[in-house]
């Protein structure tokens, strides 16, 4: 197994979150009551229906963040109404300037640190709608990654193996000294492998059993594993 010298991330899903507060916010605004703890626990379910071969094929990432949002309401037990449809076009235009993915976990910026300490070189490799980088400066997480990929300003969304392929020129890796950890199977492990990178599925909530690839339910599982060498040597 070669060393490993690079670790490249998705965004949302691995680092940031949607602010379930702030999607609960807009829909009482419209009389309609779900509360964030609900919303969150009902996004496993949707991101796992967004998660199939024949949905990325026919899809873009924008209409499928748009999808997954319905999905969600309606594993929250919301039923899709004109109000609904108004609260989520409120908030597609906050996250066109803002970022809907503001909520970032308490065991990120460690995870990100202890892999930095490792001396290894991390690019944040994400389908996003241009506001990526200054969303992550503003939110402290791009300060520990060589480099940030929006596919919005490359013209080439995951799992289009280009995407990779730029952020291994911009990190001046190579395939075979790389993972790829991203939590959509179809996008980010297909994508990478596309790319001859390897790919690691971050599954919180152990949806994908029986996946022909390595799986993590949390970030600091994956620092463990790498530092147990189970992905190649770091030093």
């Amino acid at each position: 197994m070669a060393r490993l010298t690079s670790v490249f991330l998705d965004a949302g899903g691995v680092l940031v979150y949607p602010n379930w507060t702030r999607i609960s916010a807009a829909l009482a605004r419209h009389g309609i009551v779900a509360a964030p703890e609900v919303l969150a626990r009902a996004e496993p379910i949707a991101k796992k229906q967004i998660d199939e071969h024949t949905t990325v094929a026919a899809t873009d990432d924008a209409s499928r963040g748009w999808q997954y949002f319905n999905l969600i309401l309606t594993a929250a037990g919301v039923p899709l109404s004109k109000e609904t449809e108004t609260a989520l076009g409120e908030l597609r235009a906050y996250h066109r300037e803002r970022n809907l993915w503001e909520l970032v976990p308490d065991g990120v910026a460690p995870a990100l640190q202890a892999l930095v300490d490792m001396q290894l070189r991390l690019a944040i490799v994400s389908n996003a709608n241009g506001t990526l980088c200054a969303h992550l400066d503003r939110l402290g997480i791009s300060r520990y990654a060589h480099c940030v990929l929006d596919s919005h300003e490359h013209g080439v969304e995951k799992p289009d193996p280009r995407l990779f392929r730029i952020a291994l020129e911009r990190t001046g890796a190579t395939p075979e000294t790389t993972i790829h950890v991203g939590d959509l199977y179809n996008i980010d492990v297909l994508g990478a492998r596309a790319a001859n990178i390897r790919g690691v599925l971050l599954d919180e909530q152990g949806q994908y059993d029986g996946v022909d690839c390595p799986r993590v339910r949390s970030l600091d599982e994956l620092v463990t594993r790498i530092r147990d060498g189970e992905f190649g040597a770091t030093r």
